[in-house]
């Protein structure tokens, strides 16, 4: 364990300074917060890419949004073999034992990890078809994907394609038997974001128009 070291600097700073304004103003919430448990009403599953900021995005404050992210927001298919699975057990965490009201998948705009599926599938990014590519077989799960909107021109693609990381998401989260029964008692409901980073725009998706709409 010899490669761990202590905290940055900055970081240490950072948390100095946090503790003695953010920390010290709205001490009793954070107390309570501890002591009640958390009880959000939303599941949000987004990309791990840094300039995607869920909170501050819809403005929360701690313990409304319970959060997962992963490369690209995806979602795998219910696969009950006993396996590991970080995303599934979130998802099942979220629903069985919080009970959330809502689960939002949110893609964002220049996403990496569809590009490299974009790449993996056009035949540049053979490092990606590796069995020992983590990330390779991760965006396998959006392969059924690309293939919806490898029709397009270069142009529009890259951006079809992330709209499809949240359908396919959307999709996949249907096949968990506890989704579905929470859905069909109404305890539940879906929802599919796209954020374009750079412009500050959302966008939701309504499945009665069949597309993605400014929010």
């Amino acid at each position: 364990m010899t490669s761990i070291r202590p905290l940055p600097a900055y970081l240490v700073q950072r948390f100095h300074g946090w503790r003695a304004t953010t920390y010290q103003d709205n001490r009793a919430w954070y107390r309570r917060l501890a002591e009640s448990g958390q009880h959000p009403r939303a599941m949000v599953i987004s990309c791990c890419d840094s300039r995607v900021h869920v909170t501050s995005i819809f403005g929360a404050d701690e313990g409304e949004f319970f959060i997962h992210r992963n490369i690209a927001n995806l979602v795998p298919p219910y696969t009950p073999d006993g396996e590991r699975h970080g995303t599934s057990a979130a998802v099942e965490y979220a629903v069985t034992s919080l009970g959330v009201a809502h689960i939002v998948v949110l893609g964002h705009s220049n996403c990496g990890g569809v590009k490299g599926c974009h790449d993996m599938c056009t035949g540049h990014a053979p490092q990606l078809e590796e069995k020992t590519s983590f990330v390779g077989r991760w965006m396998d799960i959006l392969r059924p994907g690309f293939d919806k909107v490898a029709h397009l021109p270069d142009a529009e693609i890259l951006q079809a394609l992330e709209k499809q990381a949240v359908l396919t998401s959307l999709e996949n989260l249907l096949t968990f038997p506890f989704v579905k029964e929470a859905i069909d008692n109404d305890l539940l409901t879906l929802h599919g974001l796209w954020n374009n980073t750079g412009e500050g725009l959302l966008e939701n998706y309504d499945p009665a128009r069949g597309g993605f709409f400014p929010v």
